[in-house]
């Protein structure tokens, strides 16, 4: 492994430096300020290729593994692998146009973290987002975020409640991307969901689910299908780096009909997130079962 210290006066210049000298394959193993900027901690690592199993076989074999629902493995089982998952699931981006994006999910689920990493990617772009944490019942969300946007460069704005939400996005410049963090909510309690609607509403936001990797298939299915009825439309799956079953992200993404986007692989800001394609779903399937069945 390659092992290598970063030194810039902000994150993006930082970062530059890093796929410059290590490339896109560069991991990013720690961030943190110092005393005239801030301090990267990046790592390069040759990667062997594992073989998959492609045969109908080896899908059928993990699709089983991963607890993915009987009424989806048929249509999954055989074929090309990442066509027929494009066939069964939604696939997309996240939007980024006029209308606010404001990620939501249950406790703990990994939303503050996806708002900072999307952040990181749009600054790195050479993006400035506005950050708003509408999360005032946790306990350190809003501390935590606005150390993260401290490091982007970028200003945070806490607006929890509907009003002082819509009155704080009215301030945003033109076409200026908007990241709302909103609370941990549990989609199932009428209260809740009616609190997040009314934000939601506010600013006329779309809305990402973020749910973590590993969850029951029926229980994540009867989640994902909640937030959809208050509004949600995409999904980040996180934790993806933790868990060894996924049948849950596939059940949610099929029962809700929620377009997935985005997958969490790490705990690192700049590097954690990468785009969830039928490729990416694909091979994540297949080598996490082949790797169960080789143990």
């Amino acid at each position: 492994m390659r092992l290598k210290l970063y030194r810039a006066a902000t994150v993006p210049e930082a970062m530059a430096l890093v796929r410059r000298e290590l490339g896109a394959e560069a991991l990013i193993l720690g961030t943190r300020r110092v005393v005239d900027g801030v301090e990267i901690t990046a790592a390069l690592e040759p990667r062997e290729a594992r073989p998959l199993e492609t045969s109908g076989r080896g899908q059928a074999a993990a699709l089983v593994y991963h607890a993915v629902p009987d009424r989806l493995r048929g249509a999954l089982s055989f074929g090309d692998f990442p066509t027929a998952l494009a066939g069964a699931l939604p696939f997309g981006t996240l939007p980024f146009g006029d209308a606010p994006l404001l990620l939501t999910g249950p406790p703990g689920a990994g939303k503050t973290l996806t708002v900072v990493r999307l952040a990181t990617r749009m600054v790195l772009r050479g993006q400035k987002p506005m950050v708003v944490a509408a999360d005032g019942n946790k306990a350190g969300a809003t501390e935590q975020l606005r150390a993260f946007t401290r490091l982007l460069g970028l200003t945070m704005t806490v607006a929890d409640e509907p009003l002082t939400l819509a009155r704080a996005l009215a301030q945003r410049e033109e076409n200026t991307p908007v990241l709302i963090d909103a609370p941990g909510s549990n989609p199932f309690d009428p209260a809740e969901s009616d609190a997040l609607r009314a934000l939601i509403s506010a600013v006329g936001a779309r809305v990402a689910v973020v749910l973590p990797a590993g969850l029951d298939p029926a229980e994540a299915a009867d989640t994902a299908t909640a937030y959809a009825d208050a509004g949600a439309e995409f999904l980040v799956a996180t934790r993806l780096d933790v868990a060894r079953r996924l049948g849950g992200i596939v059940a949610a993404a099929e029962a809700a009909r929620l377009i997935l986007t985005e997958a969490g692989i790490g705990p690192n800001a700049a590097d954690g997130l990468v785009p969830m394609t039928p490729d990416f779903l694909a091979a994540r399937l297949l080598r996490t079962g082949n790797l169960r069945h080789a143990a």
